[in-house]
C-alpha cells in the first residue's frame, strides 16, 4: 500500500513538469497523510491540464457514509477496473497525484519497522496514477472531491521493502491516462506497471515520519539506527 508521501518541490517546478498553472498556496509538505488535501492534476472540460486539490481517500458517489474513505486510500491495479468502489472512476475520472517522494516501512520483526523514502533519481516531482470521485453530502448538499492512489506490483528496488508500490506514470502516458474519453480498459491497464527501478533511488529516513504530527524536513533525516 501507499499511506504516506511528500511534495516539497517549488511551485515553479511543478508548473513546468506538469504544464499547469500552480495554486498560489502550494507549499513544501514532507509528511502527507490520508484524509488530507493533496495536489492533483486532472484534464478539464476544455481538454487542458489543471492542478486542483482533492481529499485523499475515495468516497464513491453512492456511499452513504464518507468514512468509507479511510479504507479506500489505495486501489489495487489488479482489480481497479472491476471493484465496485473504483470501476466507475477508472472509466471516466482518472488523475495524477503529484509527489516527489513516498514512504514505505520495512518490517524487520514484530517490534521494528524502518521507514524508507523512495524518489526518482533526480529528485523531481512525478505523477502517481489515481482516481477521483465527486460526493454530495445528502444533508448539507456540500460537494466533496476525493481521490485514491493506484498501487501495483513492486519493482526490484521496492521489493525488498514491501510487496506493493504506487504506480508512477511516465510523462509519455499522462495524456492517455488523464483523458476521460479514453475508455479502452486494456489500454489503460497496460499503463499500470512498475516504474523502472534504475530510474529511482531510496534511503532510510527518520522514524519520526511515522507520526503524522511531524511535518517538517526532519522526517527525511537519517534513520536513527544508522547514526
Amino acid at each position: 500500500m501507499c499511506g504516506r508521501f511528500a511534495l516539497t518541490a517549488p511551485a515553479s517546478t511543478i508548473a513546468e513538469i506538469f504544464q499547469v498553472d500552480v495554486l498560489p498556496d502550494v507549499l513544501p509538505r514532507y509528511n502527507i497523510a490520508p484524509t488530507t488535501l493533496v495536489q492533483t492534476v486532472v484534464q478539464n472540460d476544455a481538454g487542458q491540464r489543471e492542478l486542483t486539490e482533492m481529499r485523499w481517500g475515495l468516497v464513491p458517489s453512492w456511499a452513504k457514509d464518507p468514512r468509507i474513505a479511510n479504507s479506500l486510500i489505495n486501489a489495487r491495479a489488479e482489480t481497479v477496473a472491476s471493484k465496485p468502489a473504483f470501476r466507475a472512476a477508472f472509466k471516466r475520472r482518472r488523475l495524477l497525484i503529484v509527489a516527489d517522494g513516498f514512504y514505505e516501512w520495512e518490517r524487520l520483526d514484530k517490534k521494528t519497522k524502518i521507514p524508507h523514502l523512495f524518489q526518482l533519481k533526480a529528485g523531481e516531482p512525478f505523477g502517481i496514477a489515481g482516481l477521483w470521485e465527486r460526493w454530495t453530502n445528502p444533508i448539507s448538499g456540500e460537494v466533496f472531491h476525493t481521490c485514491t492512489i493506484v498501487t501495483g506490483q513492486p519493482n526490484e528496488l521496492m521489493a525488498p521493502v514491501h510487496d506493493r508500490m504506487p504506480v508512477i506514470l511516465p510523462p509519455s502516458t499522462w495524456d492517455v491516462w488523464l483523458d476521460p474519453k479514453v475508455d479502452d480498459k486494456d489500454q489503460l491497464l497496460e499503463l499500470l506497471v512498475p516504474y523502472p527501478a534504475d530510474g529511482m533511488q531510496e534511503r532510510r529516513v527518520s522514524s519520526s515520519v511515522g507520526n503524522v504530527k511531524n511535518k517538517g524536513p526532519d522526517v527525511q533525516g537519517p534513520y536513527e539506527g544508522d547514526a
